[in-house]
């Protein structure tokens, strides 16, 4: 049986936990992905003949875990990329962090620019740049690192790993965006999408999907 770790399935939905150092859907290449392994497990566990529909939702970093969200039908998909993009969704992160964010909750206000595979938190007005907003709850602090609980605003590129950065307070081990410690290994990052919340694409009901909390005794 492919190696998922399987939140929550039923025919028209897959939730997997995404493990970190994986990326969420095929690149052209022949690299692993969650994606591929997620329709192999369909086709294990459902004894399905010839090609599996399967399309991830929305996607998170290679070196980021969590809760990533497939859709089994095209009726499905095309339902939630349309409260994705209404926003009638909520993703909730977890991140441990170098430093310390002012007060117990706050919020981040950027403008981003998408570079060569990375985010730059620009001055207002730059051509092409995109508000970006992240609001934040210290969780825990010790030792000279937090744990943020984060709800974005927006939806950017690498939006939370340029926005902490930027605040210096770079997400542990994500060596891009100027961390100089080392998380769980090279290919990780503290960062996990740990709560994701959206209306089940037909019966309408909220759902709320959850990973299993990875920073469990980290400070």
């Amino acid at each position: 049986m492919p190696d998922v770790d399987v939140l929550y399935v039923d025919n028209h939905l897959l939730v997997l936990n995404k493990p970190v150092g994986l990326l969420t859907q095929p690149s052209g290449t022949s690299q692993d992905n969650l994606e591929d392994r997620a329709k192999a497990w369909i086709k294990a566990e459902y004894h399905k003949p010839g090609a599996v529909f399967l399309e991830a939702v929305h996607r998170i970093d290679r070196p980021v875990a969590g809760v990533v969200l497939f859709a089994r039908t095209s009726k499905a998909l095309s339902r939630l990329n349309e409260a994705m993009r209404q926003g009638d969704c909520e993703k909730i992160y977890l991140a441990l962090v170098s430093g310390t964010l002012p007060g117990k909750d706050g919020a981040l206000k950027d403008w981003l620019l998408h570079g060569r595979h990375r985010a730059k938190v620009v001055p207002a007005g730059t051509p092409g740049a995109k508000a970006a907003v992240l609001n934040y709850t210290v969780l825990r602090h010790k030792s000279g690192r937090s744990l943020l609980r984060i709800v974005l605003g927006s939806g950017r590129y690498h939006q939370i790993r340029a926005q902490l950065a930027h605040a210096a307070c770079p997400i542990i081990g994500d060596h891009k965006y100027g961390s100089p410690e080392r998380w769980l290994n090279p290919d990780s990052i503290a960062l996990q999408h740990a709560t994701l919340r959206i209306s089940h694409p037909v019966t309408r009901e909220t759902m709320v999907f959850s990973a299993p909390d990875i920073f469990a005794g980290a400070l």
